[in-house]
């Protein structure tokens, strides 16, 4: 792809700004990260014109309508589908899916579970509300048990999905996670899932002020996230706590938390370490929610040099084109046809 700008096209934020209204609910979530995706794109050194932006359907799936770019509002749940269509006839556009928990973990389930372990070069960022908003109000794929919503008035009985969890085993080789609340650390995010060369699944944590506002306020409220967030940073040990004084280590193979002092030191703490293949490491991280453990933001994994399905496929076709011309009508018909003679 290529990354080569000049003083004459440097982009910034306008240029991939819509005159088109922006029409999400006053307070969601979904303008910061709108806000975020713009002021990234200027400043990965790629063409305009090599943009494009997937969508399916739900309040999310607004986003191509709101970004000066290439786009395609798709089917629900089929976004994965089409994604995968532009990547593979032009390799070097750069693709973002973006989808809601219940577009891609519901009816797009099976879809992003195809399109994470074929390890596409996309980036898929996924708006987690913990609800369906565009149809007003019903529980979804990721809403805790006990949610009562309009199709659950006496609180749903179905267990959640984890989207970092349905992405790692799905084999995707980019997984993160990120808030709406956090500006800085959604670009610093969304920046390392364009650059990762493969599938980057990017969970969002997104508020609906509407149908289910505060539902991650454990997470990042200003009173309780100093204590409740889990910033990774390769390389370093898995501290948390307003004070820094609290860190996770292994006991087996179950995480604990120790508080850091009489005689518990960084040394015996988890280091972060996003490049282990290993997926255990990086299901351990998805698996600690509040409020038993905190919530880890940041890359929880990032497997580097596995090549990409459209690597492949292009290789392949090259690879065909090579030995010359096919025989359409003999592949078609095979090797085991029959002639039936009236």
């Amino acid at each position: 792809m290529s990354t080569t700008t000049t003083e004459e096209n440097v982009l910034t934020k306008k240029d991939f700004v819509t005159p088109n209204d922006v029409r999400w609910c006053p307070g969601c979530g979904d303008y910061t990260i709108l806000n975020a995706v713009q002021r990234t794109l200027p400043e990965l050194g790629i063409p305009k014109e090599n943009f494009v932006v997937v969508s399916g359907i739900g309040c999310s799936s607004r986003f191509p309508y709101y970004m000066n770019t290439y786009g395609f509002h798709t089917i629900h749940g089929r976004a994965p589908t089409v994604a995968t269509g532009i990547k593979v006839a032009n390799p070097d556009l750069s693709v973002w899916m973006v989808t809601g928990d219940g577009d891609g973990l519901s009816i797009g389930g099976n879809h992003l579970l195809h399109l994470l372990r074929r390890n596409l070069d996309i980036t898929v960022l996924l708006f987690n509300n913990r609800i369906y908003g565009l149809t007003k109000g019903q529980y979804s794929p990721t809403s805790e048990v006990g949610k009562k919503t309009k199709s659950t008035p006496l609180g749903s009985v179905d267990h959640p999905v984890n989207p970092l969890v349905f992405a790692l085993g799905s084999e995707a080789t980019f997984v993160a996670r990120t808030l709406d609340t956090d500006m800085k650390h959604m670009v610093e995010t969304f920046k390392a899932a364009e650059a990762h060369k493969g599938t980057s699944f990017v969970e969002v944590f997104q508020n609906c002020v509407i149908f289910n506002d505060k539902t991650f306020e454990s997470v990042t409220s200003r009173e309780f996230k100093g204590d409740q967030l889990l910033v990774l940073k390769e390389g370093e040990p898995l501290i948390f706590g307003k004070e820094m004084d609290k860190g996770i280590k292994l006991n087996g193979l179950d995480p604990e938390i120790v508080s850091l002092g009489d005689g518990v030191s960084e040394a015996d703490l988890l280091v972060h370490q996003p490049a282990n293949p290993n997926s255990a490491y990086a299901t351990i991280l998805a698996q600690m929610t509040h409020p038993a453990f905190p919530t880890p933001i940041g890359v929880l994994r990032q497997l580097e040099g596995r090549e990409t399905y459209d690597e492949a496929l292009c290789k392949q076709v090259e690879d065909a084109q090579s030995q010359g011309e096919g025989n359409l009508q003999g592949l078609l018909t095979g090797k085991n046809s029959w002639v039936v003679e009236g």
